[in-house]
């Protein structure tokens, strides 16, 4: 399957998507849902992937320049969504450690949300507690705000409407990196997929604080399987939205 990368936010409405999946890095939607994106995939729905920033601050590498820490984790980016099924990947161009809860990151994602007409959006929690990327409080926080109520009201940006972006319901958000898990999907027979995605990131793996981490990744996975009659999960936390 071939996948359409597009370096900033399309300017001309793709055909809809089933499901957005909306990173502030490169790497974090396969950390946190790719076993269930990938399922999602499996039985035909559509996915885009869309990351807020460049990732041009991850790395204990001295000798690698932002600049070229971004092409390296935009290339690791575009191999590990083609891996999982992804029909595009939207590279929005914010800086790492730089995303802001701003009048123009709600926009994009509004853009985003009305070009691409998700039924589901999937980001992080941006109300975990404590030990948290301020990245991914913010993405997950503004992605909010854009869902309900600025995508689905025609007043609050007139010119989205003059360009011919309707008004949209996302109608469920799913959390990843939550606290408060209310849902677990079952990957036992994705988690294989899942690693060779995040072998994609290998500028990123190389830098993880486990020795073994896909052991540890793996314990993760049957500790938020916990409860249910599935071997290894995924945990979020679930929102409906009213339609």
């Amino acid at each position: 399957m071939t996948i359409t990368i597009h370096q900033q936010i399309p300017e001309a409405a793709p055909p809809p998507c089933d499901i957005l999946a909306l990173a502030a890095h490169p790497d974090d939607t396969e950390f946190g849902a790719a076993g269930t994106i990938i399922r999602w995939v499996e039985e035909g729905q559509s996915v885009v992937y869309a990351i807020a920033t460049n990732g041009d601050k991850g790395t204990s590498d001295r000798n690698l320049t932002p600049a070229q820490l971004s092409v390296i984790r935009r290339d690791e980016q575009a191999q590990a969504a083609h891996i999982i099924g992804a029909r595009e990947v939207v590279y929005m161009g914010y800086p790492d450690q730089g995303l802001e809860e701003s009048a123009d990151l709600r926009k994009d994602i509004v853009r985003l949300l009305r070009l691409y007409r998700p039924r589901i959006l999937v980001t992080s929690d941006p109300y975990r507690r404590y030990l948290w990327h301020r990245d991914h409080r913010i993405i997950g926080q503004v992605a909010m705000d854009a869902v309900f109520p600025y995508a689905r009201d025609h007043l609050a940006y007139p010119d989205l409407l003059e360009q011919g972006l309707e008004p949209h319901k996302v109608a469920e958000i799913y959390f990843w990196g939550t606290d408060d898990i209310n849902y677990r999907s079952d990957i036992t027979a994705c988690f294989d997929r899942k690693i060779a995605a995040l072998r994609c990131h290998a500028s990123q793996m190389k830098e993880f604080r486990h020795s073994d981490p896909v052991k540890w990744l793996r314990e993760r996975c049957r500790e938020m399987a916990a409860g249910t009659d599935f071997e290894l999960a995924e945990g979020f936390h679930r929102v409906g939205l009213p339609l």
